[in-house]
């Protein structure tokens, strides 16, 4: 067993924190009560290799593995999870998708502008009546031969006002049940694709959430992936690699919180000492850290399991349930921590605490988790 991370995973880490500190922290509270989605670094994390990290060099991405991306991303959700979670869209839910099911004509023209950042994707499963349950699309795929027609709605999703490419999965036989569902690239601008507003969100603010509708939308047959009928699977199996990045950005944000509650608390003074002197803050300190570490763990065997071609959906259901948990308790004790400053925006800690909620939802909700963890357990 091997615990320690190479020179090149801490130059990687290196990177991210610093590109975090020095961009992404200035204007990170602006962002978030404008709801400004972070057009300009989208575009310098594009230039960083960040947009596309495991994407293969010959179609534009950095060639990195699991554990980098990992690293990336908790770096910047630590400062900012509205712009960690557009790279992590990008990454794991579309340059996966296409990389890895896609045909080499549509990695040509889609995944080598998706993985420099020219461009940038958005994954449309959830809808107003599908959300944990997958299988229940109402939005449909009727083949008319040489092209596709698609009707629905598609809700709650990332990057969808700011997208050029969405990948949508839509039921084209509803007597197969899942056998019968499809993934389908989709551009804006397609005839009949319109963009609903944008969503006044608790958390990640400065993540652009948006309803889509598609109207008799003419999709061509050659933007379907893969083999009819594989748009569940698709979905599933994607779905697993993004439970890794939602856990390292719930990871990032819970370490985020934990470090600004550390910092504060030997420079915050009460009873004639900093407060990291009383038992009552120091405890909650050390257990703030343990959890932190114990979520570290789980996160870097799902991404370790990834990485040595691994089954993966146990281990990042379980990275991504209780990390999650973790950056939620933890951001509430970061608050806390922080006393009647922590409910001031100037000092981050409140608007983590918003931002933790959302990883215990989307990309599978902590009780779907706990469908995937129970089934491989009861299986065995």
């Amino acid at each position: 067993m091997e615990f320690s991370l190479t020179e090149e995973h801490l130059m990687i880490r290196d990177a991210a924190r610093d590109f975090a500190q020095t961009e992404l922290f200035p204007g990170v509270i602006e962002r978030d009560e404008k709801q400004e989605f972070p057009k300009e670094l989208v575009r310098k994390m594009g230039d960083l290799g960040f947009m596309g990290i495991m994407v293969d060099p010959k179609y534009g991405g950095s060639g990195m593995d699991t554990i980098s991306y990992v690293l990336i991303m908790e770096e910047l959700s630590k400062i900012d999870a509205s712009a960690s979670v557009i790279v992590s869209v990008n990454n794991s839910l579309v340059c996966y998708g296409l990389e890895k099911y896609g045909t080499e004509a549509q990695k040509e023209k889609y995944l080598t502008k998706l993985a420099t950042g020219e461009f940038v994707g958005a994954f449309c499963l959830s809808e107003p009546e599908a959300g944990s349950d997958a299988t229940s699309q109402k939005t449909t795929a009727i083949d008319m031969g040489d092209h596709y027609i698609v009707n629905g709605t598609k809700n709650w999703i990332t990057n969808g006002g700011r997208s050029d490419v969405y990948l949508v999965i839509a039921q084209t036989d509803r007597e197969k049940g899942h056998r019968g569902i499809n993934a389908f690239i989709v551009e804006k601008g397609m005839p009949g694709f319109d963009i609903g507003p944008k969503e006044n969100k608790l958390g990640i603010r400065g993540s652009d959430t948006h309803t889509l509708q598609f109207n008799d939308v003419k999709v061509p047959k050659e933007n379907r992936i893969g083999e009819d009928g594989f748009g569940f699977k698709f979905a599933m199996k994607t779905l697993s690699g993004g439970r890794i990045g939602i856990a390292a950005q719930a990871l990032g944000i819970a370490s985020g919180a934990y470090e600004l509650a550390l910092k504060y608390s030997k420079e915050r003074k009460a009873f004639g000492t900093e407060i990291c002197n009383h038992q009552a803050i120091a405890f909650k300190l050390a257990d703030m850290v343990t959890e932190i570490e114990a979520a570290r763990m789980l996160v870097m065997k799902a991404a370790w399991d990834k990485d040595q071609d691994n089954n993966y959906d146990f281990s990042s259901a379980m990275a991504k349930l209780y990390a999650s948990k973790v950056a939620m308790e933890q951001t509430v004790e970061a608050v806390q921590i922080h006393g009647g400053n922590g409910f001031v925006k100037e000092y981050h800690v409140e608007r983590l605490m918003r931002d933790a909620k959302i990883t215990q939802i989307y990309e599978g909700t902590s009780e779907i988790q706990k469908i995937v963890i129970s089934r491989t357990v009861l299986k065995d």
